[in-house]
């Protein structure tokens, strides 16, 4: 982007927010552009506090964003970290006040990952899990209120096995990762008979920590009711075991439900998470995302 187009860019940007009544500091602006669905810009406001910016990228976005925003509105009295506050809600504008702590996963320019919590760490592991726990205690049927997806147990198995299904119909996926994924889904003794309201993507980069307490947890567009191995699956396959058990422990103690192969449930469904990838490929049809799809789902052989 050439010093001209980002400066009309950062004019756009300005004149959105002020057409929702946010007046904006232009030298405060700062624009994140890695965001699948959104473009997210941090900007200060009239009276010195910081404010987010979500830009829908694509108007299928908007139908999901409704959604959402009816789902942060009920759960947030629930919680005891923080989720956004839409107080704009327009379809060319989402904003709200700047969460408080600090992201626990950043991109460097180059893309790399940007670690600011050890994953090691017992204090992260404990108030992620004692977050769970809350989010997966809320009452489903209120949660389904909001209109977000409501699978049953039987459903959510079923989706995986049509996912899989209709990303093998229209990309070559290696064969060994065909035969893992259906395995898992027709393995009786991996799957839980219950279903939970989900976030969808817990993951470093949607928590943000004041130092390694969990604070606040964004972007909730794939929040769903359905398997609670969902917001456990990250943790389980990146933290070291002990840490994962500690995660465990508090959200068994504030109420969360396992069952004998959650563990192995969990390393299933995150080497099933390149499906997700093409799942979206189809969906935008962008040759560049079908391109990067088809990396993940036919991987060169070592």
């Amino acid at each position: 982007m050439t010093a001209s187009t980002q400066s009309a860019d950062h004019s756009e940007i300005i004149r959105l927010a002020a057409e929702h009544d946010l007046e904006v500091d232009p030298e405060s602006l700062q624009i994140t552009d890695l965001g699948l669905d959104f473009r997210v810009a941090i900007v200060r406001v009239d009276g010195g506090e910081h404010w987010v910016l979500r830009i829908p990228r694509r108007p299928d976005v908007l139908e999901r964003a409704a959604t959402e925003g009816r789902l942060l509105s009920m759960i947030g009295p629930k919680l005891t970290v923080a989720v956004p506050d839409w107080q704009v809600h327009s379809p060319r504008l989402i904003a709200y006040p700047l969460l408080p702590g600090e992201p626990a996963l950043t991109l460097a320019a180059d893309l790399s990952p940007q670690w600011h919590v050890d994953m090691a760490s017992p204090t992260y592991s404990a108030s992620l899990g004692e977050f769970i726990a809350q989010l997966h205690s809320i009452d489903t049927e209120q949660a389904r209120t909001t209109g977000i997806d409501h699978h049953e147990p039987a459903e959510a198995r079923a989706q995986w096995a049509q996912d899989i299904d209709r990303v093998a119909d229209a990309f070559d996926v290696a064969p060994a990762l065909l035969e893992r994924w259906r395995a898992w889904v027709a393995e009786d003794s991996y799957w839980p008979d219950f279903s939970v309201l989900t976030h969808g993507e817990i993951y470093p980069a949607h928590t943000l920590v004041d130092g390694e307490r969990v604070t606040a947890v964004l972007d909730w567009t794939t929040a769903a009711v359905g398997d609670p191995a969902r917001d456990l699956q990250f943790q389980h396959s990146v933290s070291p075991p002990e840490a994962f058990e500690v995660l465990l422990d508090h959200y068994v103690r504030g109420g969360g439900r396992v069952w004998p192969r959650l563990g192995e449930h969990c390393t299933e469904m995150f080497a099933a998470s390149p499906l997700g990838y093409g799942l979206y490929a189809l969906e935008t049809g962008d040759p560049d995302h079908r391109e990067a799809a088809e990396a993940q789902l036919n991987p060169p052989r070592s």
